[in-house]
């Protein structure tokens, strides 16, 4: 009985908003204008919007020209106290007075015990200054840019990318192959529940973004 009298007040309500609708209700349009990929990559605007971003994510960014990539990413080393640093297979900056490990080749057992991990990217976003790891020679694997406590990461502005649809459509290739993408924007940062902030939990606590320029 206590069903039939809850079934019975609800097609009571349904039949009075049915009633107030009257026979046909206002149904409003959707705008279905999403955004599309196909800008440019890699202009000036962008790039400085690229920067800009990520220093608001509490990471710190340069850019230097292409000759002087190695020697920025040393100057980073001595500046952060990194003196072994795990290099992704594709990361072919040179890099005088740290000792170079072959990061595609530690276990993440190992990664532990080094100061830092030196990569480059598949590319970068403009809009929401996050850095793209595909797990490509220049990114490593996955567990190089999740283990160490320092990331140096290389962008070169032509891969740099006005959104994420440019993002997600430049991907492709990499998804089709089943590689592990990752998405930095910043270092790792959590809160807990009374709102303290909380980094390196689940990645680097410092992140340098050096931007080469051509």
């Amino acid at each position: 009985m206590a069903g039939a009298r809850v079934s019975d007040a609800r097609d009571v309500v349904l039949g009075r908003i049915r009633a107030a609708l009257g026979p046909e209700g206002d149904v409003p349009e959707v705008p279905r204008r999403y955004r599309q990929a196909g800008s440019a990559a890699g202009g000036p605007e962008m790039v400085d919007r690229f920067c800009e971003r990520v220093a608001e994510y509490r990471a710190t960014v340069r850019r230097v020209a292409e000759s002087d990539a190695g020697a920025e990413v040393a100057a980073v080393c001595r500046e952060r106290g990194t003196r072994r640093l795990a290099v992704a297979p594709g990361a072919a900056w040179h890099v005088e007075g740290v000792e170079r490990l072959d990061g595609g080749a530690m276990a993440p057992g190992d990664l532990d015990a080094v100061d830092g991990v030196l990569t480059g990217c598949a590319l970068a976003v403009a809009e929401t200054g996050t850095i793209v790891l595909d797990s490509s020679p220049a990114c490593g694997p996955r567990a190089l840019t999740l283990v160490p406590d320092h990331h140096v990461c290389v962008v070169v502005e032509s891969q740099i990318v006005p959104g994420v649809p440019d993002a997600v459509t430049a991907l492709r290739e990499a998804a089709v192959a089943g590689r592990p993408i990752t998405m930095v924007s910043g270092p790792s940062a959590t809160s807990d529940i009374e709102l303290q902030r909380v980094e390196g939990v689940h990645g680097p606590r410092r992140l340098d973004v050096i931007v080469v320029t051509l």
